[in-house]
This record gives structure tokens, C-alpha cells and sequence, in this order.
């Protein structure tokens, strides 16, 4: 479907920015709300992203109300949570809420088809940029291939990182950020498949996890100078890095790799960012990226689109100024996941370095009522 900007009737009302979680979501919200919602994504599902793949249990009751219970896929059922220094040094803490492991090509492919189904358009493009005119109070989107499409709200849900940062002059784009991600799945026979754990290492972190179908998430965040020191090898990385650690040197021994090549993302950046930038309301990890340590992000993601659509549908219906939905947005925004990115900021600051792992770890251990109040504060209530 090709949305012309001087074919008012055939536009759709929202252009959504990314397939992700938080566009798909925000998709079946604001098509179930009555409004034509088109979304833009550069890849044909299911495909992989590289994220920990752990979403607590407060996005069940969403993803019901939109009728997208991820149940039908099988997801791990996830309920402990485990902690290693960089020697292997082990706290452990049950999860209040609990949550449950489901791949990001699973759950991607089954929320779009969902959206297909009800009515949302997809387009599978390269956005180039997006204009906004004051006059007509309208986005433009302009896509590689020469495509434009005109709404009268867009949302930016296209993730960690994208070119379209740099048009819009977001402050985080300009400064180079030294973390990359990468990202297995695993099949090991014999692993706790109610427990996340985050293992530690020499400036990084590794997330294992179970998912659907007896495989597991294995999810690490380090630097561009630990990859350096080892030639630029991810597997001379992890034997040379990430197996001093013996937890995860016993993972990666003894799993079975179930792809060729490891999905790997660059510039990882967790500096501040703002929930409204010219206009688009940003939503996910364009919105602000939580660190992996703490975890959670699938469920921010699907919060934002939560938060995001109801104002989004007063606006489109006329009772809400553009003004006052932004500021509402953004105060919403800052309201439900500022003081949880405040957090994991702070968190990260305690790991990497091996001595101060080892330091913290060693005194939580003896101090199960902090491991519990720190779990709380990075993921949120039911919603």
C-alpha cells in the first residue's frame, strides 16, 4: 500500500516508525482505537534482534486486552534470578512478579500477523526522513526508495539506533558510545529454565535464559576495547573474555549453537534521551535504553506503547490538542520509566570492573531484602 502525500482519504492517521515490539503494539492498539495505522519497517518477518529476550509477567494483561496472549508460542515460565561475579561468585533471589522467555523472531512474527490480520499496513522500506509542516499540522515521511507518506502523527518505535537520530539532532547520536551486543541461541540440555541469570565478566555482562521450543537466550553487552584486545574476534571474545568467568565458560562449552553467526549490534547507547523530538512521540528503546543488567526492556517497550496510544487516539479524535498531547506524553513517559533507567544506569556503574563485582556481589549475598527492593525497581506493576 503506497500513501501518497496529496492522497488525503487513503492516508493513514498514525505512521509508525519500526516493527518492533513497541510499534506493533502500538499498531494493534490504535487500529483496535479505529484509527488507519501504517507501519514502517526495514525487515521482513520473523528475523532476529539482539535482546535478552526476558519479559516479566506485568505485560500480560496488555498483550491480553489486545488479544495477543503470547501463550500459543510456548514461552519459558520464569520465575529466579541469578547473579555471578566475574570468578563465578553466585547470589540468588526469587522474582516477585515472575516473567516469561519468548524470542524476539517468535513473538515479532506472531504480534505482525496479528496486525496484518486486523488491518494495519506494512510497509517494508528505509525511511530517509520525516518533515513536519506547522501550517497543516502533518508529518511527512519521505522513504529511500522515493516513497512519501503523510499522517498526522508518527511514532518512532525503530529502536536502539537509526540514522533518523542524526536528522533530528538527538544529542546521544553525536557521542560515540563504546558498547556492543551480541546474541546466541542455545540449546543445553539440563538448564533451570525458571531462572534468568546475568553473569559478570571483565567489562561486561552475559543474560542467559530460557525460551520457546527448549532453547535458550544467551546475550551479552561488552566493549568495542574488549573485542579490540582480542583481534576483533567474537569467538576468540568469549574464549578468551567471557570463559574466565567459569558459569559462563560452562554454558558456552557444553551448549549447542543454533545458528552460524551470532546477531551483534554496535553503538549501544544508554545516555538520556527525550520521549518527544519534533513532534514524534518516541516509544521503546528510542525513547530511553534500559541497561541489560537490569533487564526488562521488552516489557518498557510494550508499556510505552501502552502510555502512548490512548493520548495518541484523544489527539486523533480532536480532544486533544498537539501541545498538550506531547507534554502529557512525555511527563507519562518520565513518570513510569525515569526512575527505572536512573537505576540501571546506576547498577551498571557497579559491574564490569572485576574487583568491584566481586564487592558487590560478596555483600548482597548477606542482604537478600536489597537484591528484592533492586529487582523492584526495574521492572514495574501489572498493567
Amino acid at each position: 500500500m503506497y500513501f501518497s502525500v496529496d492522497d488525503q482519504a487513503a492516508a493513514p492517521a498514525v505512521v509508525i516508525l519500526g516493527g518492533g515490539l513497541a510499534g506493533l503494539a502500538a499498531a494493534l492498539d490504535l487500529a483496535g482505537r479505529g484509527h488507519r495505522v501504517a507501519v514502517v519497517e526495514r525487515r521482513r518477518y520473523p528475523f532476529h534482534r539482539v535482546c535478552g529476550e526476558y519479559v516479566s509477567r506485568e505485560v500480560l494483561p496488555y498483550l491480553g486486552r489486545l488479544g495477543a496472549d503470547p501463550a500459543p508460542l510456548g514461552p519459558a515460565a520464569i520465575g529466579r534470578f541469578e547473579l555471578s561475579s566475574p570468578a563465578g561468585r553466585t547470589l540468588r533471589s526469587s522474582l516477585d512478579l515472575g516473567g516469561f522467555g519468548v524470542s524476539r523472531y517468535e513473538l515479532d512474527d506472531f504480534l505482525y500477523k496479528i496486525a496484518l490480520a486486523r488491518g494495519v499496513e506494512f510497509m517494508f522500506a528505509t525511511v530517509a526522513g520525516v518533515a513536519f509542516d506547522e501550517a497543516a499540522d502533518r508529518h511527512t515521511v519521505t522513504l529511500t526508495d522515493g516513497r512519501t507518506l503523510a499522517a498526522r502523527l508518527v511514532l518512532g518505535t525503530y529502536g536502539k539506533r537509526s540514522t533518523l537520530d542524526r536528522q533530528l539532532g538527538r544529542a546521544f547520536f553525536g557521542q560515540r558510545s563504546p558498547y556492543l551486543g551480541v546474541k546466541w541461541h542455545l540449546r543445553l540440555p539440563g538448564f533451570a529454565r525458571d531462572v534468568i541469570a546475568l553473569h559478570n565478566f571483565r567489562d561486561g555482562y552475559a543474560g542467559v535464559s530460557a525460551i520457546e521450543s527448549e532453547r535458550l537466550c544467551f546475550c551479552y553487552l561488552t566493549t568495542r576495547a574488549n573485542l579490540k584486545a582480542v583481534g576483533g574476534s567474537i569467538a576468540a571474545l568469549e574464549s578468551e573474555v567471557l570463559h574466565r568467568n567459569p558459569l559462563i565458560r560452562d554454558i558456552l562449552t557444553n551448549a549447542e549453537r543454533l545458528y552460524a553467526q551470532p546477531e551483534v549490534i554496535n553503538e549501544i547507547s544508554f545516555a538520556p534521551k527525550q520521549p518527544v523530538e519534533q513532534h514524534l512521540l518516541m516509544v521503546g528503546d528510542a525513547a530511553g535504553l534500559i541497561t541489560p543488567l537490569c533487564g526488562n526492556g521488552m516489557a518498557m517497550a510494550l508499556h510505552g506503547a501502552a502510555l502512548a496510544a490512548p493520548l495518541a487516539d484523544q489527539f486523533l479524535r480532536g480532544a486533544l490538542p498537539r501541545p498538550a498531547l506531547e507534554t502529557a506524553y512525555a511527563a507519562a513517559w518520565r513518570q513510569q520509566f525515569g526512575t527505572r533507567l536512573r537505576v540501571g544506569r546506576a547498577v551498571q556503574g557497579l559491574f564490569g570492573g572485576p574487583v568491584l563485582s566481586e564487592l558487590v556481589i560478596g555483600g548482597l549475598r548477606y542482604w537478600p531484602a536489597a537484591v528484592r527492593t533492586l529487582m523492584r525497581q526495574t521492572h514495574g506493576k501489572a498493567f
